[in-house]
């Protein structure tokens, strides 16, 4: 409280305001983030990888090579969830046999059975 008062004192309501963040700016400009997004909206295999399935390590690749600047698996996580707002993704593993119209059919008709059995 009393350094409030002492800046206060000194600077009057302007020296309270908040100021902005310090510290190292970021390495990519908005426009350059843009070009990532868009990059990224492409796809994996897009740009040239295996899978459509995106890991730090791929997106790391792609803003290389779309604006040149190299970050590291940390910084990409920073890019992708703070500065594009993205979340972690994992793909549902599914059987390829697997048949929905049988699913539907053994959950509307065999579980209700199975549940009354009890």
């Amino acid at each position: 409280m009393r350094r409030w008062r002492r800046v206060w004192e000194e600077g009057g309501a302007d020296g309270l305001r908040r100021r902005p963040a310090t510290g190292r700016p970021p390495k990519l400009d908005d426009a350059q983030v843009e070009q990532v997004r868009a990059a990224l909206e492409q796809g994996a295999q897009e740009h040239g990888f295996e899978t459509d399935l995106w890991t730090l390590e791929r997106v790391g690749l792609v803003v290389e090579r779309v604006t040149g600047v190299s970050l590291s698996r940390a910084s990409v996580w920073r890019l992708l969830t703070g500065r594009l707002g993205w979340s972690l993704q994992r793909p549902e593993r599914r059987a390829v046999e697997r048949d929905e119209s049988k699913i539907a059919r053994w959950i509307a008709h065999e579980w209700p059975r199975i549940k009354k059995g009890r």
